[in-house]
């Protein structure tokens, strides 16, 4: 058997917010660009495209790939680095950074695009005027992953699914659910362990444990600044913190012995608000697997350190290992780009690893763990992608309190059952692709319908 096997150490990356498909991947996709010319251009021409058009303002996607171009990279960069988010980008002007000095043009066409909604092309030239690249495509396939115009087309012709894999030799492959609870039912290992040695042949353990080591500290350290920090969030829709509020009251709560019954789903709620307020802000978050919906698996997380037993540095691997095991099949089968397939792929995608790695380290078997994944992913089908203004604020922060809260609904209610399914999740993540292809283009990371126009804003609304 051989696998498509996305790395754990790939789907959770360190990065910057807004949003890890229309941020993250741009950047990347800039950074690639010059990379392959083999110098810093003198001027560049940025053209964004689809969904990258739409609400690109609203995510960054022009500062992005604008510092991009100038050797920043989105664990280089902060949101101190001017152009400061939110702040107006001139179509033509002048961008600087760590390898140089480019001109630039940026352009926007909001035309659907066949080959993926997210899409940026380059145009090159040297100091001279000679023009040194023409018409180089870029897709920003969700997740922060990119893929260029051979490897889209090569990926396209393989199986109509626009994901960026990584092709590896790995001890025990798995493409699908199936074949997941096969090796873990043949070789008597659990879901993480499968991970771990598939990881391990690849990176090393040293590596790993320390790339896990540190998605952790930095969910730690998100959660922690969001929970001490107020004020409004940029952009211009003048959303306001309530992190800092909120964790005030659960606090007072406690310290006068009032707290209630539910109280630890209001502590998963504040986590994820205090994550996704600092995506919002862009400041460095873990991509889990997206930034729009990177609030969940580290809310999941903090409840587990929080309200169960011995949730060790280790115990928080294999919640990891196992969450990057659903992330994979997710990604290889169907998507984690709300552009391609709406929210369903992001908020979705994470409830769903979330609840597979809480289930696991509850101790639950592959089958209840299975069955967990699941669960959650089942109760996100259909779910829209219609951001306000083209920013990732509303709905987008609240949907990841309800999208943690469930998660950990999931991985108790398949803790309490016995692994049998009706519904397997390869049949949930088949149909989450299926509904994202029939889904209309508006709802899908355009903020062309939806909530975006119910409250009739403007798309890629800027702060005064």
């Amino acid at each position: 058997m051989s696998a498509n096997f996305v790395s754990v150490v790939d789907l959770f990356s360190i990065g910057i917010g807004p949003s890890s498909s229309h941020t993250v991947g741009p950047m990347r996709a800039a950074m690639t660009f010059v990379e392959k010319l083999g110098k810093v251009p003198a001027k560049v021409v940025v053209e964004l495209r689809g969904s990258l058009a739409a609400t690109g303002v609203g995510h960054g996607t022009d500062r992005a790939a604008l510092l991009g171009l100038v050797g920043y990279t989105p664990t280089t960069t902060s949101a101190d680095i001017a152009p400061k988010p939110g702040e107006p980008i001139p179509s033509t002007g002048v961008i600087e950074g760590p390898t140089g000095r480019v001109e630039y043009e940026l352009r926007f066409d909001p035309a659907p695009v066949a080959e993926h909604p997210n899409c940026l092309i380059f145009d090159a030239w040297d100091t001279d005027g000679t023009m040194i690249a023409e018409r180089e495509d870029y897709y920003s396939v969700g997740g922060g992953f990119i893929l260029d115009r051979w490897e889209m087309e090569a990926h396209r012709q393989e199986s109509g699914v626009a994901s960026a894999r990584e092709i590896a030799t790995v001890p025990y492959p798995f493409n699908n659910g199936a074949e997941l609870m096969e090796q873990c039912r043949t070789h008597g290992m659990t879901i993480a362990e499968i991970m771990r040695a598939n990881e391990e042949s690849i990176h090393g353990a040293q590596r790993l444990n320390s790339h896990l080591d540190a998605v952790w500290d930095v969910m730690q350290e998100c959660v922690a600044h969001g929970l001490k920090t107020e004020g409004i969030l940029p952009g211009g829709l003048n959303v306001r913190r309530r992190a800092n509020r909120l964790h005030r009251l659960l606090t007072a709560e406690y310290e006068a012995s009032t707290a209630r019954g539910l109280d630890a789903m209001e502590w998963v709620n504040l986590y994820a608000l205090a994550v996704n307020e600092e995506n919002a802000a862009h400041g460095q978050v873990v991509t889990a697997p997206t930034n729009g919906a990177a609030g969940i698996i580290p809310a999941v997380m903090h409840y587990c350190r929080d309200f169960t037993d011995d949730f060790t540095a280790e115990r928080a691997r294999e919640f990891l290992l196992t969450a990057g095991a659903i992330g994979s099949i997710i990604k290889t089968n169907a998507s984690i780009s709300g552009a391609e397939v709406g929210c369903q792929g992001e908020v979705g995608s994470a409830s769903s690893m979330a609840a597979a790695g809480m289930c696991a380290i509850l101790g639950g078997t592959p089958e209840q763990v299975e069955n967990a994944a699941e669960i959650a992913l089942e109760h996100n089908l259909g779910l829209t992608c219609d951001p306000v203004g083209g920013l990732v604020q509303v709905p987008c922060i609240e949907r990841n309190a309800i999208g943690g809260v469930k998660a950990i609904n999931a991985a108790r209610l398949a803790k309490l059952g016995d692994g049998t399914n009706i519904v397997t999740l390869d049949d949930v993540v088949e149909t989450m692709a299926a509904t994202g292809r029939d889904m209309m283009t508006q709802y899908k990371e355009t903020s062309m319908g939806g909530l975006a126009v119910q409250l009739g804003l403007p798309v890629n609304i800027t702060e005064c």
